[in-house]
């Protein structure tokens, strides 16, 4: 179990697969590099670049476990694709970063 664990922290469904731990590990360990990637983009106001961070977020997120994680990117996706005002892509941005901070490698 992870000693940072906390009541919200959030694991992956693919947690007790022993093929897919490894790859889980490694998508826990590289979430504070897509943390500094979304927070640049969200502010230097860089929308496709955010969109597309959001974008492989949520293809891998889904891929490793993580669903809340996908859908949460699916949103700032959507809402930059449909031109949402700067204040819902900075509040879904914001949502989806707070997850991202949340992910945790093993099982609760």
């Amino acid at each position: 179990m992870d000693s940072t664990a906390s009541p919200s922290a959030l694991y992956s469904s693919l947690a007790d697969d022993e093929v897919l731990q490894d790859l889980v590990q490694l998508f826990v360990e590289e979430m504070p590099r897509r943390v500094e990637i979304l927070t640049g983009c969200l502010e230097a106001l860089q929308w496709d670049e955010l969109r597309r961070a959001a974008h492989q977020l949520k293809g891998a997120a889904g891929s490793y476990g993580f669903a809340p994680l996908s859908v949460a990117a699916s949103f700032v996706e959507q809402a930059i694709v449909d031109r949402q005002p700067e204040e819902e892509i900075r509040r879904l941005t914001e949502a989806l970063i707070d997850l991202c901070t949340r992910v945790r490698s093993g099982s609760p």
